[in-house]
């Protein structure tokens, strides 16, 4: 059974209270390196909807996208769900970046110059 229209809106919303709830550690040093215009004065939200998927940070200034990745995807099965999940926001003009949960707990700094480098980027012509 498929969900549709409104009905599904309201399904992703529930499913999004859901994981801000069970947010892995991971994502909770990202969220406070994040919140609050935390990083160079942008505006990240967390679990955000975008169309039928719901994606870990999202600024919208940049349109940029940000994904933790824990062990479940390193799952081939799940790799190509994720390369299609991502090619999908990129058609969408949206820009994705994947990183590893290990990566952001043994060096969150490291992480946050990534994102300062993305962020300070002028931004494409071609968008």
């Amino acid at each position: 059974m498929k969900i549709r229209g409104k009905n599904r809106r309201c399904y992703l919303v529930s499913v999004a209270r859901e994981l801000r709830k069970g947010e892995t550690k991971a994502e909770k040093i990202v969220w406070s390196l994040l919140r609050n215009r935390g990083l160079c004065g942008l505006k990240f939200r967390r679990q955000h909807q975008l169309g039928p998927f719901i994606v870990d940070f999202y600024c919208d200034e940049l349109k940029l996208i940000i994904e933790l990745d824990g062990e479940v995807h390193q799952d081939i099965n799940q790799k190509e769900r994720d390369l299609l999940r991502d090619n999908s926001l990129k058609s969408m003009g949206l820009t994705v970046l994947r990183f590893k949960n290990h990566e952001v707990l043994g060096n969150p700094e490291l992480f946050l110059t990534k994102i300062e480098a993305f962020a300070s980027q002028p931004p494409s012509p071609y968008l």
